[in-house]
């Protein structure tokens, strides 16, 4: 049982293959979700940017971030984020599809805490503070 606690989030998650799955299918909900569509910086990029492509670096990024070997090669999160003008109300929606997809893929609790816990790590780059604007905690 012990090295079962060693192991890192990656491992415990099934490794490349099964993070790209689970990314896969999330990025498949995101990318057509109406909640956040109606942003219309949202929408143009989620027009704009292949498919493949992104699964391809939320791919990158979930296994680096989790403790893969992988190394995340793309844009910071604010750099990549700061035009789209995320609120708060779309940042939950994006929560929810995480949400759904997890479930799809039962996910245990603790794997979805840690992974929740690094998601939100990220909020405040993407999510722009109406107050301050985006990155500004």
């Amino acid at each position: 049982m012990q090295s079962v606690e060693k192991a890192s989030l990656y491992d415990r998650l099934g490794g490349v293959y099964s993070i790209a799955t689970v990314v896969n299918d999330f990025i498949d909900r995101i990318m057509v979700d109406p909640r956040l569509n109606a942003n219309p910086s949202v929408d143009e990029a989620h027009h704009r940017v292949p498919p493949a492509g992104f699964k391809y670096l939320v791919t990158e990024m979930v296994c680096w971030a989790t403790g893969g070997p992988q190394k995340y090669t793309g844009r910071s999160m604010a750099d990549s984020h700061a035009h789209l003008k995320i609120t708060a109300k779309e940042w939950e929606a994006f929560l929810d599809d995480f949400q759904q997809t997890l479930n799809k893929f039962a996910v245990p609790a603790k794997e979805q805490a840690e992974l929740k816990a690094i998601v939100n790590s990220a909020r405040p780059d993407i999510v722009v503070d109406s107050a301050f604007g985006a990155g500004v905690a």
